[in-house]
C-alpha cells in the first residue's frame, strides 16, 4: 500500500510533468496564416519569436512586414500523417513570399496538431 508521502511525491511529479509539458507546448506554439493571391492560397507558420521580429502577433503584422520589406522567407505548412498515423499540420518547405498588390493574409485555424518548424 502506498504511504501518504509517496502519494504526495507522485502528485508533485505529475504536476511538474504537466506544467513542463504545458510550457513546452507554449514555447513551440505556431501561428498559422493563409496567404491568398489571385493565383493560389498557401498556409504558412510563424512562431512567437518570428512574429515578434515582424512587429506583431496577427495577420496585419505579417501583411505590413511583407509590404514594408517586399519579401519574407517563411515555412509553408500542409496536412500530413504523423508517425502515429494521425493527421497533423506540418512544415513542408521554406519558401519566399513576394509582396503583391493582390495579396491577402488571414489567420488560419486547423483541427490538426500543428508541428513546429526547425
Amino acid at each position: 500500500m502506498l504511504s501518504r508521502s509517496d502519494l504526495v511525491k507522485g502528485a508533485a511529479v505529475a504536476l511538474f510533468t504537466l506544467a513542463s509539458h504545458g510550457a513546452w507546448a507554449q514555447e513551440a506554439k505556431m501561428n498559422l496564416f493563409k496567404i491568398v493571391t489571385v493565383k493560389d492560397e498557401i498556409v504558412i507558420g510563424l512562431n512567437a519569436e518570428e512574429l515578434q521580429a515582424l512587429g506583431g502577433t496577427d495577420a496585419s503584422a505579417v501583411a505590413h512586414a511583407l509590404a514594408q520589406k517586399g519579401d519574407l522567407t517563411v515555412w509553408q505548412y500542409n496536412v500530413h500523417r504523423g508517425q502515429n498515423g494521425e493527421l497533423q499540420q506540418a512544415p513542408t518547405a521554406k519558401i519566399g513570399l513576394l509582396a503583391n498588390a493582390s495579396l491577402r493574409v488571414e489567420p488560419y485555424t486547423t483541427p490538426y496538431q500543428i508541428m513546429p518548424h526547425p
